[in-house]
């Protein structure tokens, strides 16, 4: 190929990337929906500007490296000590869930499509995985509950490395007819391989970036693209199709290490991801020829609805039944399966090998793995964020500054509900404690404001000051207000010593005093005991108020509502009055109920009553 053509196909591509990433912003829809279409636009079938043809054997040199700066990025923001309560969930998904998805693919496959089973178990490998490509962008971007985000990019980091090896086997046992002790062997082999490729690029990377300051940001990104690149190297050559998962474990270790440069290492690695990301999806999709996706059929279209809506569910109910996910979450984490680049790219070039040996099937892969990729990307990337809120998976982001018992006992609420919570707080032992607990902390003082913008305030909904402190509480209240623009009904203070309580309501900030809030309520429990054991839900119960929106219950009576035992609905707020909740009165849409429960009954009644 000629210099100047090659370097005017970059160019194109990139110039088409900032497209998408504009488009990508202005819609709120994730970027390879429109890498996809630009692709395509620009390909043999429709414009006939670029040709991924004429690039050859280069092209798999190219798809590989990015794939694999790809793959270890995800892996680089996932870390483990910060995740340790799902852990367990992550890994049945990348187990169990992709055995699950794996046998539906190829049954659904093989028995819609009437295609040879070995082709279908093909299939089903290659769709067993959900691309981080698109994962990791998608739950950024709407901000959708931590636990649940982070499930998601696990499974998506793993998922890839676990579906490329389980099609590598599928692959060779097509074409060498694997079987008994060489087929277990094969899986085997490439596990361990990967996994100790990982594990000791890991600790190389870190006994480097450690060794002193002579290692600048550069020096430290240069020497990492250059290990992750020859780790993908090295482990494919001891074992093809092992290198997805050696530079998977490879980022999670470097995630999970308290090392120097690591924010400098991602922000490269995110610009790098972006243009990589880019290059590969733009020329995969211009490899896509109409005639592969017609020859399939309206029937390929059916297995790909049956994959998203039957499949995918089963996968996940089936890989998460005991453990902590809420059913709305188990559904939302069901919804978002996009395939990615990795399926297009390798079945990309298991059709080029089938092709070469003569080995019928290898168009039709090609064809139904790009259907997958096509309709799973644009249905996630267009109704991810609806179904999300209709799941009601998007939570508030609270900073809690001070993690000792008060920080403690109010971010383990704030995790039961759901919200994205981080502590900040100076004490290493607490932040351990916190971290034990499955609680994100950042270690730090809280008056840097680099410290703060660590721990997230910037796109914060609350910050809470629980120190016992009043100068730290009171000065990053001032913060929060002055430099991130938090409103004053955003900012919450704790006032240890009563006679600060006017410096703080001089700034507008609501706080409360231990003390003061002490003695109120034993005034209450002297002579009024009914009024205080009323309000008094324990350690497990809530108070919430929940706005009336599910029409199924507007219109109803409270006593015809089936609700849970332990609750109990104590007023409802209709526009300016206010009336005690009876048996008798009837729910209108847009009330405000305020409900007690313990444990999780005032949850239960909030989603009866809110949709």
């Amino acid at each position: 190929m000629d210099s100047i053509f090659f370097l005017e196909i970059v160019v194109s591509v990139l110039f088409m990337s900032m497209v998408a990433q504009t488009l990508s912003k202005h819609f709120k829809v994730p970027i390879i929906m429109f890498l996809l279409l630009e692709g395509i636009l620009v390909g043999p079938e429709v414009l006939n500007f670029i040709d991924p043809s004429t690039f050859g054997d280069g092209l798999t040199a190219i798809v590989s490296l990015s794939v694999a700066v790809i793959v270890f990025d995800g892996g680089l923001h996932i870390d483990v000590k910060n995740i340790r309560t799902i852990q367990k969930t992550a890994f049945k998904l990348t187990t169990i869930g992709v055995l699950i998805t794996f046998t539906g693919a190829t049954l659904v496959t093989y028995f819609i499509l009437d295609v040879d089973l070995k082709l279908a178990a093909l299939f089903g490998a290659l769709v067993a995985a959900t691309g981080p490509t698109v994962i990791t962008p998608l739950v950024r971007n709407i901000h959708v509950n931590h636990k649940v985000g982070k499930i998601l990019e696990i499974e998506g980091v793993f998922n890839d490395a676990a579906s490329v090896i389980l099609a590598a086997f599928m692959f060779e046992w097509i074409v060498s007819q694997l079987n008994g002790f060489s087929a277990a062997s094969f899986i085997i082999q490439r596990l361990i391989i990967g996994i100790v490729i990982g594990l000791v690029s890991g600790n190389i990377l870190k006994r480097f970036l450690s060794s002193g300051s002579l290692v600048t940001d550069q020096t430290a990104r240069f020497f990492t693209l250059t290990l992750v690149v020859f780790s993908y190297v090295l482990s494919e050559l001891l074992g093809n199709e092992s290198g997805i998962l050696a530079v998977a474990v490879f980022g999670i270790v470097t995630g999970t290490s308290n090392i120097p440069h690591k924010n400098a290492l991602k922000e490269f690695k995110s610009d790098l991801v972006m243009m990589m990301l880019s290059i590969i999806f733009i020329l995969l999709a211009a490899m896509l020829k109409f005639e592969y996706i017609i020859g399939i059929g309206f029937k390929g279209i059916i297995v790909v609805l049956l994959l998203i809506f039957v499949v995918r569910p089963l996968a996940v109910f089936g890989s998460t039944a005991n453990s902590r996910l809420r059913t709305n979450e188990k559904l939302f984490v069901s919804f978002i399966g996009p395939r990615g680049v990795v399926p297009a790219s390798i079945a990309t070039y298991f059709a080029i090998k089938l092709d070469a040996m003569n080995i019928l099937g290898g168009q039709m892969l090609v064809g139904l793995v790009f259907l997958t990729v096509i309709i799973t990307v644009i249905m996630t990337g267009t109704f991810a964020r609806r179904v999300a809120n209709l799941l009601g998976v998007i939570p508030m982001e609270i900073l809690i500054i001070g993690g000792g018992e008060v920080g403690k006992i109010l971010a383990e609420r704030f995790e039961k509900r759901g919200e994205n919570v981080v502590v900040v707080d100076n004490s290493e032992e607490k932040c351990q404690r916190l971290l034990k607990q499955g609680i994100r902390v950042v270690h730090g003082d809280a008056e840097d404001i680099n410290v703060l913008k660590e721990a997230g305030i910037e796109k914060a909904k609350y910050v809470v000051a629980t120190t016992d402190q009043d100068n730290t509480n009171l000065l990053v209240s001032q913060i929060a207000k002055s430099k991130f623009n938090l409103k004053e009904d955003q900012i919450v203070a704790r006032v240890n010593n009563v006679e600060n309580l006017h410096a703080f309501w001089d700034l507008s900030i609501r706080s409360m005093s231990p003390q003061m809030t002490t003695a109120l309520v034993l005034d209450n429990m002297v002579g009024k005991p009914s009024m205080f054991s009323m309000c008094e839900v324990g350690e497990e119960g809530e108070i919430l108020e929940v706005r009336v929106t599910n029409p199924k219950v507007a219109g109803k009576a409270i006593k015809e509502l089936n609700l849970p035992e332990n609750s109990l609905l104590l007023m409802i707020r209709r526009g300016e009055k206010s009336y005690i909740a009876n048996g008798n009165l009837v729910l209108e849409y847009d009330d405000l109920v305020t409900v007690i429960g313990e444990d999780d009954a005032a949850r239960e009644v909030a989603d009866i009553l809110y949709r």
